[in-house]
């Protein structure tokens, strides 16, 4: 060959090879990050309301009807009944803008002793954030990041928030939830109506958003164990709205 010359076609196969060999390289990705992610019927966040109007009373309320809840067998049988007989869960508290933390991580739920050791946990809880404003908005925010890369991958998504104030401060709530209902993300409400009797309201028509995502209310912190528990019994069962 003649120093300097290219034979036809060279530079356009080795593009092609290229671009071949790359995508193979991005499937095989693909692959294996999806063999790594275990498949759930359901991806659940757990949101807490920690905020100043939360005194530790009403805190411990809400930890324990959680915890109470998780121990009740009807979570389990249904949970048992789905697909794949496993979800994934984890608990978060939240304030203000800035104020979350995860207190249980991801945890696979996919028997009665898996649904009470999670009990347990939620039991032997203390508070990580005490006090602080009201941001529904900042606390969605943060929920709908943990979905990312946490190694499971469900059916479905949904964001359990409880609380029992108005968005007070933080991002653009109406955008926050606008994100999630477009990345197919579900958010439920609670709503604890100790001092704000029309809280069910607004989270109706400013909280919650997916086909199916409803609004549970506890007329106070003492009913909170009763509606929380109705409230886990519908997400994992999926029941539809009446």
């Amino acid at each position: 060959m003649i120093l300097g010359m290219k034979l036809p076609g060279v530079t356009s196969d080795r593009v092609i090879l290229g671009a071949v060999l790359t995508a193979i390289f991005w499937l095989l990705m693909s692959a294996a990050s999806s063999s790594s992610s275990r498949v759930v019927d359901l991806e659940l966040v757990l949101a807490v309301d920690s905020s100043a109007s939360v005194d530790f009373a009403e805190f411990n309320s809400q930890i324990r009807g959680l915890a109470e809840a998780w121990r009740n067998p009807d979570l389990a049988d249904l949970i048992a009944a789905g697909p794949t007989g496993r979800v994934a869960v984890t608990v978060m508290e939240w304030s203000s803008d800035g104020a979350q933390t995860v207190v249980i991580p991801w945890t696979e739920i996919a028997s009665a002793t898996d649904a009470n050791n999670l009990a347990d946990e939620i039991d032997n809880l203390v508070r990580h954030i005490a006090g602080g404003a009201t941001s529904i908005a900042a606390a969605l925010e943060f929920a709908i990041d943990l979905f990312a890369d946490n190694h499971f991958d469900g059916f479905r998504q949904v964001i359990d928030v409880s609380g029992d104030g108005y968005n007070n401060t933080g991002g653009d709530l109406a955008a926050i939830r606008r994100h999630a209902g477009a990345a197919g993300i579900t958010i439920n409400g609670l709503a604890i109506e100790n001092d704000l009797q029309n809280l069910s309201d607004y989270y109706r028509k400013h909280v919650i958003v997916g086909p199916a995502a409803f609004v549970e209310t506890a007329t106070d912190y003492r009913s909170y164990m009763l509606a929380i528990k109705r409230k886990l019994l519908r997400e994992i069962g999926d029941v539809p709205l009446s």
